[in-house]
């Protein structure tokens, strides 16, 4: 774990996984800092991640949340299913867009460098049904 990251996430409410999770260690350290929905991505392949799921949705407030490691993989319809973000994590690519009153959020990744991408993380402020995302660089590529 990188200190840039526990740095960003002391104090938060609750954290999302978006996959390539790396190490169970990992998950265990993000649950002593807050509640913890998490999905498997494709480089979690050991056997300490064959029990964690490969799509997740929790409700923070009156917001739908829907986790999924790779968008290509989303099976839903999440506006129709009143899901108002979807996390996910695959191109470790941060990025924060909205289609259809759905907010799609990239993160990065907040671990090992992915290619010549920035160390990154984000951040979601949910007020009532008020979603607004920041994407900050903890570590310049």
């Amino acid at each position: 774990m990188r200190p840039e990251a526990l740095d960003f996430l002391a104090g938060c409410d609750h954290i999302v996984h978006g996959g390539d999770i790396g190490d169970a260690d990992i998950l265990a350290r993000l649950a002593q800092i807050a509640p913890l929905a998490v999905v498997r991505g494709n480089n979690d392949r050991e056997a300490w991640a064959r029990a964690i799921p490969v799509t997740a949705t929790l409700k923070v407030g009156k917001v739908a949340l829907y986790a999924i490691h790779d968008l290509k993989e989303l099976d839903v319809d999440p506006a129709a299913a009143g899901v108002r973000i979807v996390v996910s994590g695959h191109s470790h690519r941060p990025s924060s867009v909205e289609r259809g009153g759905v907010l799609y959020i990239n993160p990065g990744s907040a671990g090992r460098r992915r290619f010549s991408l920035p160390i990154s993380a984000a951040e979601l402020i949910i007020e009532g049904d008020s979603v607004r995302a920041r994407i900050v660089t903890l570590v310049d590529a």
